[in-house]
Protein backbone atom coordinates (compact mmCIF):
# COMPACT_ATOMS: atom_id res chain seq x y z
CA UNK A 1 0.00 0.00 0.00
CA UNK A 2 1.05 3.54 -0.57
CA UNK A 3 1.29 6.07 1.98
CA UNK A 4 1.02 9.44 1.53
CA UNK A 5 3.15 11.21 3.78
CA UNK A 6 2.40 15.15 2.98
CA UNK A 7 0.18 18.14 2.44
CA UNK A 8 2.12 18.32 -0.85
CA UNK A 9 1.98 15.20 -2.06
CA UNK A 10 -1.91 14.74 -1.13
CA UNK A 11 -2.16 18.58 -3.06
CA UNK A 12 -0.34 17.33 -6.46
CA UNK A 13 -2.01 13.71 -6.43
CA UNK A 14 -5.55 15.44 -6.40
CA UNK A 15 -4.72 17.98 -9.10
CA UNK A 16 -2.91 15.29 -11.39
CA UNK A 17 -5.61 13.27 -10.71
CA UNK A 18 -8.30 16.32 -11.69
CA UNK A 19 -6.47 16.68 -14.66
CA UNK A 20 -6.20 12.92 -15.83
CA UNK A 21 -10.36 12.85 -15.17
CA UNK A 22 -11.11 16.19 -17.30
CA UNK A 23 -9.06 15.36 -19.76
CA UNK A 24 -9.43 11.70 -20.33
CA UNK A 25 -5.31 11.34 -19.83
CA UNK A 26 -5.41 7.85 -18.77
CA UNK A 27 -7.59 4.65 -19.73
CA UNK A 28 -7.84 1.09 -18.17
CA UNK A 29 -5.07 -0.59 -20.15
CA UNK A 30 -3.10 2.45 -21.02
CA UNK A 31 0.87 2.19 -21.91
CA UNK A 32 2.47 5.51 -20.31
CA UNK A 33 6.10 6.62 -20.92
CA UNK A 34 7.11 9.26 -18.51
CA UNK A 35 9.87 11.21 -19.22
CA UNK A 36 12.25 11.52 -16.96
CA UNK A 37 15.04 14.03 -17.24
CA UNK A 38 16.41 14.38 -13.82
CA UNK A 39 14.52 17.79 -13.33
CA UNK A 40 12.23 18.56 -10.10
CA UNK A 41 9.42 18.24 -12.47
CA UNK A 42 9.87 14.84 -14.60
CA UNK A 43 10.60 13.39 -10.68
CA UNK A 44 7.92 14.91 -9.20
CA UNK A 45 5.69 13.58 -12.46
CA UNK A 46 7.37 10.17 -12.30
CA UNK A 47 6.69 9.63 -8.69
CA UNK A 48 3.09 10.81 -8.59
CA UNK A 49 1.94 8.88 -11.64
CA UNK A 50 3.40 5.65 -9.50
CA UNK A 51 1.54 6.88 -6.75
CA UNK A 52 -1.52 6.45 -8.45
CA UNK A 53 -0.63 3.46 -10.48
CA UNK A 54 -0.42 1.97 -7.30
CA UNK A 55 -3.83 3.47 -5.88
CA UNK A 56 -5.93 1.90 -9.01
CA UNK A 57 -4.17 -1.61 -9.01
CA UNK A 58 -2.33 -1.38 -11.68
CA UNK A 59 -4.85 0.38 -14.21
CA UNK A 60 -2.49 1.55 -16.49
CA UNK A 61 1.31 0.64 -17.40
CA UNK A 62 4.15 2.87 -16.30
CA UNK A 63 8.06 2.97 -17.30
CA UNK A 64 10.26 5.46 -17.52
CA UNK A 65 12.78 6.98 -20.33
CA UNK A 66 15.86 9.67 -19.85
CA UNK A 67 16.94 10.84 -22.83
CA UNK A 68 21.12 10.82 -22.95
CA UNK A 69 22.13 13.63 -24.78
CA UNK A 70 25.95 13.23 -24.53
CA UNK A 71 26.93 15.90 -22.65
CA UNK A 72 30.15 16.93 -21.33
CA UNK A 73 30.15 15.13 -17.50
CA UNK A 74 26.35 13.84 -17.74
CA UNK A 75 25.99 10.99 -14.93
CA UNK A 76 22.79 9.70 -14.96
CA UNK A 77 23.41 7.10 -12.49
CA UNK A 78 21.29 9.55 -9.62
CA UNK A 79 18.01 8.38 -12.31
CA UNK A 80 18.46 5.04 -12.63
CA UNK A 81 18.99 4.57 -8.68
CA UNK A 82 16.18 6.60 -8.38
CA UNK A 83 14.15 4.91 -10.95
CA UNK A 84 15.19 1.45 -9.57
CA UNK A 85 14.06 2.25 -5.87
CA UNK A 86 11.09 3.41 -6.95
CA UNK A 87 10.64 -0.19 -8.96
CA UNK A 88 9.72 2.06 -12.59
CA UNK A 89 10.74 0.39 -15.64
CA UNK A 90 13.44 2.52 -17.30
CA UNK A 91 15.82 3.01 -20.21
CA UNK A 92 18.33 5.29 -21.05
CA UNK A 93 18.32 6.11 -24.64
CA UNK A 94 21.86 7.09 -25.52
CA UNK A 95 22.11 9.44 -28.56
CA UNK A 96 23.97 12.29 -30.18
CA UNK A 97 22.16 15.27 -29.62
CA UNK A 98 24.87 17.25 -28.02
CA UNK A 99 26.76 17.13 -31.31
CA UNK A 100 24.55 17.70 -33.44
CA UNK A 101 23.28 21.08 -31.52
CA UNK A 102 26.41 21.98 -31.01
CA UNK A 103 27.76 21.56 -34.82
CA UNK A 104 24.81 23.17 -35.99
CA UNK A 105 23.80 26.19 -33.21
CA UNK A 106 25.30 29.59 -33.61
CA UNK A 107 26.40 31.31 -30.78
CA UNK A 108 23.69 34.17 -31.44
CA UNK A 109 20.97 31.15 -31.05
CA UNK A 110 19.81 29.30 -27.95
CA UNK A 111 20.33 25.48 -28.13
CA UNK A 112 17.06 25.49 -26.30
CA UNK A 113 14.99 25.14 -29.70
CA UNK A 114 17.12 22.48 -31.89
CA UNK A 115 17.68 20.24 -28.71
CA UNK A 116 14.02 19.72 -27.42
CA UNK A 117 13.13 19.17 -31.45
CA UNK A 118 15.99 16.57 -31.48
CA UNK A 119 14.62 14.71 -28.28
CA UNK A 120 11.58 15.24 -28.84
CA UNK A 121 11.95 12.64 -32.16
CA UNK A 122 13.76 10.68 -29.87
CA UNK A 123 10.81 10.20 -27.46
CA UNK A 124 8.43 9.95 -30.24
CA UNK A 125 9.80 6.84 -31.93
CA UNK A 126 10.57 5.19 -28.79
CA UNK A 127 6.97 5.32 -27.66
CA UNK A 128 6.42 4.13 -31.11
CA UNK A 129 9.02 1.27 -31.27
CA UNK A 130 7.87 -0.22 -27.99
CA UNK A 131 4.17 0.40 -28.23
CA UNK A 132 3.75 2.92 -25.54
CA UNK A 133 0.39 4.90 -26.34
CA UNK A 134 0.81 7.73 -23.74
CA UNK A 135 3.41 9.75 -23.24
CA UNK A 136 3.51 11.72 -19.97
CA UNK A 137 5.75 15.31 -19.63
CA UNK A 138 6.19 17.59 -17.10
CA UNK A 139 4.60 20.47 -17.68
CA UNK A 140 3.03 22.34 -15.16
CA UNK A 141 0.39 25.25 -14.27
CA UNK A 142 3.14 27.41 -14.69
CA UNK A 143 4.81 26.58 -18.00
CA UNK A 144 1.18 26.51 -19.76
CA UNK A 145 0.50 30.24 -18.76
CA UNK A 146 3.97 31.42 -19.52
CA UNK A 147 4.05 30.15 -22.80
CA UNK A 148 0.41 31.88 -23.83
CA UNK A 149 2.12 34.65 -22.71
CA UNK A 150 5.16 34.20 -24.74
CA UNK A 151 3.57 33.04 -27.65
CA UNK A 152 1.52 36.32 -27.59
CA UNK A 153 3.94 38.41 -26.97
CA UNK A 154 6.92 37.38 -29.29
CA UNK A 155 5.24 35.21 -31.99
CA UNK A 156 2.28 36.62 -32.53
CA UNK A 157 0.24 33.95 -32.08
CA UNK A 158 -2.19 32.57 -29.21
CA UNK A 159 -1.07 28.83 -27.72
CA UNK A 160 0.43 27.10 -25.48
CA UNK A 161 0.62 23.93 -24.19
CA UNK A 162 -2.27 21.85 -24.57
CA UNK A 163 -3.00 18.90 -21.49
CA UNK A 164 -3.21 16.42 -24.30
CA UNK A 165 -2.17 16.46 -27.45
CA UNK A 166 -2.78 14.03 -30.58
CA UNK A 167 0.95 14.23 -32.49
CA UNK A 168 0.88 15.33 -36.37
CA UNK A 169 1.40 12.05 -37.30
CA UNK A 170 -0.98 10.83 -35.22
CA UNK A 171 1.06 8.33 -34.05
CA UNK A 172 1.13 9.43 -30.46
CA UNK A 173 -0.70 10.92 -27.69
CA UNK A 174 1.49 13.81 -25.52
CA UNK A 175 -0.28 13.96 -22.03
CA UNK A 176 0.62 16.91 -19.40
CA UNK A 177 -1.00 15.59 -15.53
CA UNK A 178 1.00 18.04 -13.86
CA UNK A 179 -1.06 21.14 -16.18
CA UNK A 180 -3.14 22.46 -12.83
CA UNK A 181 -0.12 21.83 -10.40
CA UNK A 182 1.96 25.18 -9.66
CA UNK A 183 5.56 25.14 -9.92
CA UNK A 184 5.88 26.44 -6.37
CA UNK A 185 3.94 23.28 -4.82
CA UNK A 186 6.43 21.15 -6.78
CA UNK A 187 9.74 22.55 -5.71
CA UNK A 188 8.27 22.27 -1.96
CA UNK A 189 7.52 18.28 -2.48
CA UNK A 190 11.03 17.64 -4.55
CA UNK A 191 12.84 19.12 -1.59
CA UNK A 192 10.44 16.88 0.99
CA UNK A 193 11.20 13.84 -1.43
CA UNK A 194 15.06 14.87 -1.80
CA UNK A 195 15.28 14.07 -5.26
CA UNK A 196 18.35 13.94 -6.73
CA UNK A 197 18.89 16.99 -9.12
CA UNK A 198 21.34 16.21 -11.74
CA UNK A 199 24.22 18.84 -11.18
CA UNK A 200 23.85 21.49 -13.74
CA UNK A 201 24.25 21.00 -17.53
CA UNK A 202 24.17 22.64 -20.82
CA UNK A 203 20.54 22.98 -20.85
CA UNK A 204 20.28 24.75 -17.67
CA UNK A 205 23.18 27.26 -18.43
CA UNK A 206 21.22 27.95 -22.21
CA UNK A 207 17.72 28.44 -19.94
CA UNK A 208 15.57 30.28 -22.31
CA UNK A 209 15.77 33.69 -20.60
CA UNK A 210 12.95 34.84 -22.39
CA UNK A 211 10.67 32.05 -20.53
CA UNK A 212 12.32 33.42 -17.62
CA UNK A 213 11.46 37.24 -18.00
CA UNK A 214 8.01 36.19 -18.92
CA UNK A 215 7.26 34.02 -15.48
CA UNK A 216 9.28 37.57 -13.72
CA UNK A 217 6.14 39.85 -15.23
CA UNK A 218 3.85 36.99 -14.16
CA UNK A 219 5.02 36.81 -10.88
CA UNK A 220 5.46 40.85 -10.42
CA UNK A 221 1.62 41.26 -11.58
CA UNK A 222 0.48 38.32 -9.28
CA UNK A 223 1.80 40.44 -5.89
CA UNK A 224 -1.14 42.46 -6.84
CA UNK A 225 -3.60 40.64 -7.44
CA UNK A 226 -3.05 37.02 -6.68
CA UNK A 227 -5.56 35.94 -9.00
CA UNK A 228 -3.53 36.73 -12.11
CA UNK A 229 -2.11 33.42 -12.78
CA UNK A 230 -4.88 31.23 -12.37
CA UNK A 231 -7.05 33.29 -14.64
CA UNK A 232 -4.46 32.83 -17.82
CA UNK A 233 -4.86 29.42 -17.10
CA UNK A 234 -9.04 29.64 -17.14
CA UNK A 235 -8.34 31.62 -20.16
CA UNK A 236 -7.25 28.27 -21.74
CA UNK A 237 -9.99 26.88 -21.78
CA UNK A 238 -12.37 30.17 -22.46
CA UNK A 239 -11.72 30.93 -25.53
CA UNK A 240 -14.48 33.53 -27.48
CA UNK A 241 -13.85 33.02 -30.82
CA UNK A 242 -16.48 35.80 -31.81
CA UNK A 243 -14.47 38.17 -29.68
CA UNK A 244 -11.00 37.75 -31.49
CA UNK A 245 -10.04 38.56 -35.04
CA UNK A 246 -9.11 35.32 -36.64
CA UNK A 247 -10.72 35.22 -40.28
CA UNK A 248 -9.94 31.29 -40.03
CA UNK A 249 -12.68 30.97 -36.82
CA UNK A 250 -15.44 33.90 -37.69
CA UNK A 251 -16.97 34.37 -41.32
CA UNK A 252 -16.43 38.22 -40.64
CA UNK A 253 -17.74 38.64 -44.50
CA UNK A 254 -20.83 36.82 -44.05
CA UNK A 255 -21.39 38.54 -40.76
CA UNK A 256 -24.56 40.65 -41.41
CA UNK A 257 -27.36 42.58 -39.01
CA UNK A 258 -31.21 40.59 -39.06
CA UNK A 259 -32.20 43.85 -39.17
CA UNK A 260 -33.30 45.72 -42.73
Amino acid sequence: MSIINSKSEKKLLHYTGKAISDFNMIQKGDRVLVCVSGGKDSYALANILRLLQIRTNGKFQLAALTINPALPNWDDSYIKNWLTDKAIPFEILQTNIFDIVKAKSSKDNSYCVLCSRLRRGHIYSYAKKNEFNKIALGHHRDDLISSLLMSILYNGNVCSMPPKLLTNDKSNIVIRPLCYCQEKDIYKYAVEQKFPFMQKNLCEAQENLTRKKVKKLIEELAKENPKIPSNILRALSNVRPSQLMDKKLWDFKALESLIL
